[in-house]
């Protein structure tokens, strides 16, 4: 069986099988990621509005999505490199996403 499913594709199987006797004798194997959402107040830096970038996390104040940052820290692109190159960008609000991440993937840890 494909273990590749989506949660939809598997609560269907599960409804289809629901009357069929027999279809509880094999076990349906599936890879199920656990799904961490980001919680985004009002209050921190990140913001995702359907009218900005089409819900595009970006960084408050600005049309600059988050994921710019992180895509310039992977390439080994410092973080002075990517605030001279988006300057609406200030320092602390590049530190508190970092920040930000860092205390989610701590907070993750916990959880697991």
């Amino acid at each position: 069986m494909n273990t590749n499913l989506t949660e939809k594709e598997i609560d269907d199987i599960v409804i289809a099988q629901a009357d069929d006797e027999n279809a509880w004798e094999e076990p349906i194997n599936v890879k199920r990621e656990k799904i961490f959402p980001l919680f985004l107040s009002e209050s921190e830096v990140i913001v995702s509005k359907k009218e900005i970038l089409n819900g595009t996390p970006v960084f408050r104040g600005t049309e600059i999505p988050v994921s710019t940052l992180l895509e310039h820290l992977e390439k080994s692109i410092s973080l002075d490199d990517f605030l001279k190159n988006f300057p609406a960008v200030k320092r602390e609000q590049a530190i508190q996403v970092l920040e930000y991440f860092k205390t989610s993937l701590l907070q993750l840890r916990e959880v697991a």
